[in-house]
């Protein structure tokens, strides 16, 4: 890590952190099941065979977390809004509540209506879901419109589709590989009638949250970029492209159910930014025999692809390897492609996962991605915001509580919060901005 000044960005650039309801809340027995709920009870679903039942229990602990948020000096906070909460009686009251604090704390809201919770008993590969969540939006936006001046719709469709539907990693659990498709569609569809929805109900500032890196052959052999850009159209361009072209790459729009031509006009209501989450390039080759593993995933051989190592690059706990001119690459790849049609870009998640309190690592990998976001502005990418994920050590999904992406210690059996050196670090670099 350099010991030089972060660079000064451009007055009005929001700063901010970023969680989920989910993976934080707790608070199971007062809201209405999850997907997630039924799929951590089923053993060896989740690694440590742990449940988000308590999570960190911010639900009940937010006015400490809000403390946390307004020590650190952020401008923004980034959460989502449980839908099977908002299903429940008085569920909405805990966000009015957490809204009303932030608020008087000087933080803006900035809520995200659906990040991976989907209510139990509704499912994804039926497109009567992107209609309920359209009301969902409209539900919200209602109660918490008159303070809340930004809103994200969904929260990475890709790796939901993947890890939910194709591969059966995560919740629902379903193994579909390219069956999966309608899941994306119809996530795709419910971002559209989201935006429909919020607008009708007069809110504005609206964005989507899509995950994004570079994708990198393995080689300049023709079978290996082939299959890169293959892996790039599905897992990248797939879920842009819909939103910012009102398109689909060239043959999938065949794939995908209903009145496509019609849905894609619905998929591109334009938004007022588009949300980026980056964690690392891919490197991607021809299929193997043998299967691959994406962050510790194992991916089909039967995949036309294979992901490859990225070597000779420091590696987060959790295996991803650090590539922060990887994010400075992907913006100005965007810029590049989609000209006039890209809006504004907010980086709505980075972060990374690392064990202990002097957490130097961490704070050399957002360092290093500050600078990298810095460069592709120099560069000329509109870029109006960067959210760090997390505020807290959370639940990680399918990696239960092995996993340390916070600013902020959380002790799960006492549930005690302590500031790692990252939190104050990003407190100063905040500091510095101002």
């Amino acid at each position: 890590m350099t010991t030089a000044p972060i660079p000064r960005f451009p007055a009005g650039f929001l700063w901010g952190v970023s969680t989920s309801a989910h993976q934080i809340e707790g608070a199971a027995d007062e809201r209405e099941p999850s997907v997630w709920d039924a799929f951590t009870a089923e053993p060896g679903r989740v690694k440590d065979g742990s449940t988000a039942a308590v999570a960190c229990d911010h639900y009940h602990r937010h006015r400490e977390d809000v403390a946390l948020l307004a020590g650190l000096g952020v401008d923004a906070y980034r959460f989502s809004v449980s839908w099977p909460r908002v299903r429940s009686p008085r569920g909405l009251d805990f966000y009015d509540r957490l809204v009303d604090d932030l608020c008087a704390a000087g933080v803006r809201p900035v809520p995200t209506l659906f990040h991976w919770d989907l209510p139990l008993g509704l499912d994804w590969l039926e497109r009567d879901t992107a209609a309920r969540f359209a009301d969902h939006a409209g539900v919200v936006a209602e109660r918490l419109g008159d303070r809340v001046r930004t809103w994200i719709t969904l929260n990475e469709p890709a790796e939901h589709t993947l890890l939910g539907h194709a591969l059966g990693v995560h919740a629902p659990g379903k193994r579909l590989l390219f069956d999966a498709l309608p899941a994306a569609h119809h996530q795709l569809l419910a971002h559209g009638l989201a935006v429909g929805a919020l607008r009708a109900a007069g809110a504005g500032d609206i964005g989507i949250a899509n995950s994004h890196g570079p994708t990198w052959p393995a080689s300049e052999d023709p079978a290996d970029v082939a299959a890169a850009d293959f892996y790039d159209i599905l897992l990248n361009r797939l879920f842009a492209e819909p939103v910012l072209l009102g398109a689909y790459p060239a043959g999938l729009g065949e794939l995908m159910p209903g009145d496509v031509a019609a849905d894609l006009k619905v998929i591109a209501e334009p938004v007022d930014w588009y949300g980026v989450n980056y964690y690392a390039p891919t490197r991607v080759g021809a299929p193997q025999d043998t299967g691959t593993d994406i962050g510790g995933v194992r991916m089909p051989a039967e995949l036309p692809f294979s992901v490859r190592q990225i070597e000779d690059r420091p590696r987060t706990d959790f295996g991803w390897p650090v590539v922060p001119e990887g994010l400075t690459e992907l913006l100005t790849g965007f810029r590049d492609r989609y000209g006039d049609r890209l809006p504004p870009v907010i980086i709505t998640e980075n972060g990374c996962s690392y064990d202990g309190l002097d957490d130097q690592d961490r704070i050399t990998y957002l360092d290093g991605h500050i600078r990298a976001l810095h460069d592709a502005m120099t560069a000329g990418v509109d870029v109006r915001g960067y959210f760090v994920w997390s505020l807290l050590d959370n639940f990680e999904w399918a990696e239960g509580y092995a996993r340390r992406f916070g600013l902020v210690h959380v002790d799960h059996a006492t549930l005690a919060r302590t500031p790692k050196a990252s939190y104050r670090w990003f407190r100063e670099v905040l500091r510095a901005q101002r």
